[in-house]
């Protein structure tokens, strides 16, 4: 008895289906599904994408969420006090996207600032903020950010950083130490748009400091042991 043979074209179309099952092609944008370990798709590139442009290594940037890319989310969950279980769901996405806006940098790189400047900004973080929690030094990198746009400061990081007597890292060196990995981070982020400081343009420690100007300055708001004023 001799078999009937399927049409070209059921078979094509069962091959399609095959693939995307073994692959796991998403086809939604981001945040239209949970993503996991083993996830794969543009939405997984996508958030690889964003991780990177906030500072965390996530490997290659090719779609596969892999044990990197799980190690990635689960510090960016601990870093914006997320739930940590290494799952990229509704409030993770949201949170990141929030953070990285509606485009993305491959790349990793702060959009209008030069990778110079973005490492000094990391070496003035790591100075002032070191041991601080995330969004304190986020906020402190953003005080310097701030500065530029108002117009009794330099108009650049450098000339921020190193006018007379603003930083104490400047004074006593620790602004040359090599900046931690939360530093970069943070640096990058507040360059990116994020200002936990609410706009604020000092910052300083209650416990070391006497100056009675910076105390007589409107206080915006508190994070570990540093106060930002306006």
């Amino acid at each position: 008895m001799k078999l009937r043979q399927r049409p070209r074209w059921i078979v094509l179309i069962a091959g399609v289906i095959l693939s995307i099952a073994l692959t796991g092609i998403a086809y939604g944008a981001l945040g239209d599904r949970t993503l996991s370990r083993g996830s794969r798709g543009a939405d997984v590139k996508e958030m690889q994408s964003r991780l990177v442009q906030l500072g965390y290594g996530v490997g290659p940037i090719d779609g596969a969420f892999g044990p990197k890319t799980e190690t990635a989310i689960r510090s960016f969950q601990k870093d914006h006090g997320l739930k940590i279980d290494g799952l990229a769901g509704t409030k993770t996405i949201s949170e990141l996207k929030r953070l990285t806006g509606q485009s993305t940098n491959a790349a990793g790189k702060a959009i209008g600032y030069k990778n110079v400047d973005i490492n000094l900004l990391a070496h003035a973080v790591n100075g002032e903020a070191r041991g601080e929690p995330y969004l304190g030094q986020v906020a402190v990198a953003a005080v310097i950010l701030n500065r530029i746009a108002d117009p009794a400061f330099p108009k650049t990081i450098a000339d921020i950083i190193y006018q007379p007597g603003a930083f104490s890292s400047v004074n006593d060196g620790q602004i040359n130490l090599t900046p931690s990995a939360s530093s970069i981070r943070a640096a990058q982020e507040a360059a990116s748009g994020v200002d936990p400081s609410k706009g604020a343009l000092f910052f300083f420690n209650p416990a070391k400091t006497t100056n009675k100007y910076i105390w007589s300055r409107p206080e915006l708001t508190k994070i570990g042991n540093h106060i930002f004023t306006k």
